[in-house]
């Protein structure tokens, strides 16, 4: 066969999203074996620890690093497949698996391992802030607030990160923001600037419908402040797609960026909470990380294309629930 010997490690965070990771594993590594690959499973026992083994991985020259867990998991993975021969593939078995659905790598583990079975590998580029990689956004202000608060909530999924972004938008004060970009200044009082290397920051909350994760640039995306009902209104734009036509909305391409603020704070790296300092200086790595991504591209259409993956969501999370079970 044509992927015969060719070694994958399956990487495995048993604390992302809320289906048993140890059950997904054995399934995956039996369907790659069946596919003609030599696989290894490690489990990750804390924060790094997917990082270390990666890098290991990509030392040692095996063709691919299989990520089965969350942005997380995946950017851990990625950060240490970034310039190497090593392909990144993914499992999405997180909250928000905001890459992979970037990407239309479908949340359901078989058809997931299609992806990985097509052999179909791009090379993406990286975000850079104050030099800590980023595949999907990194964020400022509420959405880096919410990430925070998401944090240290015991359960986790598409209702607790709802609730915690309700709770916070409730007392949410925004900052004011100096950014350099393209040779000017824009100094704004904004409820949060987001980076985007991807369209969307998971659970198809689509922040930048039109961002490309292989132009070499980023979209810099600016949520101007306004009444409490406009503001709320953003988030229905995100769930819609039609972010792009909102008028709190400016979206700026950029290979590299400045965002200033008045002290140090909360930030989020592709969803997970970050502390940065006042100065963050941001920057697109072109053509940096190998991932295995579907053949075929699905035209975005704001509405339906929202909406058709809401559904399918639905579909895979019942039948991942009754195959795999809960995370206990």
């Amino acid at each position: 066969m044509k992927n015969k010997k060719r070694k994958v490690r399956l990487v495995v965070n048993p604390a992302s999203g809320t289906t048993a990771k140890h059950r997904i594993a054995r399934y995956s590594a039996g369907r790659l074996i069946d596919m003609g690959y030599d696989v290894e499973v490690v489990v990750t026992e804390g924060p790094g620890h997917a990082t270390a083994l990666a890098e290991e991985a990509s030392r040692l020259g095996y063709y691919a690093v299989v990520a089965c867990g969350g942005d997380g998991t995946v950017n851990e993975v990625a950060t240490a497949l970034c310039d190497s021969r090593t392909a990144l593939g993914i499992i999405p078995a997180g909250s928000g698996n905001g890459l992979a659905r970037h990407l239309g790598i479908p949340v359901d583990v078989d058809r997931s391992l299609r992806v990985i079975a097509e052999n179909n590998v791009i090379v993406a580029d990286c975000g850079m802030a104050n030099g800590r990689p980023f595949f999907c956004t990194f964020g400022v202000g509420f959405d880096a607030a919410v990430s925070e608060r998401f944090a240290r909530q015991r359960r986790r999924g598409l209702i607790m990160y709802l609730k915690s972004a309700i709770d916070e938008y409730i007392g949410y004060s925004p900052e004011e923001y100096e950014i350099e970009v393209d040779g000017r200044t824009i100094v704004e009082r904004a409820f949060l600037v987001v980076c985007c290397n991807a369209s969307q920051y998971g659970n198809n909350a689509f922040i930048a419908p039109d961002a490309s994760i292989t132009d070499g640039l980023l979209d810099l995306t600016i949520v101007h402040v306004a009444n409490p009902v406009r503001q709320a209104l953003v988030g229905v734009d995100l769930l819609t797609g039609f972010i792009g036509k909102n008028a709190l909305i400016d979206t700026i391409r950029v290979s590299s960026a400045t965002i200033r603020r008045r002290r140090p704070g909360a930030a989020h790296i592709d969803g997970d909470p970050a502390s940065m300092s006042d100065r963050i200086d941001i920057r697109c790595r072109r053509k940096t990380l190998r991932i295995f991504s579907p053949t075929k591209e699905t035209r975005f259409r704001p509405v339906v294309t929202p909406a058709v993956l809401m559904l399918r969501d639905g579909v895979y999370g019942i039948k991942r629930l009754l195959r795999f079970g809960k995370r206990r």
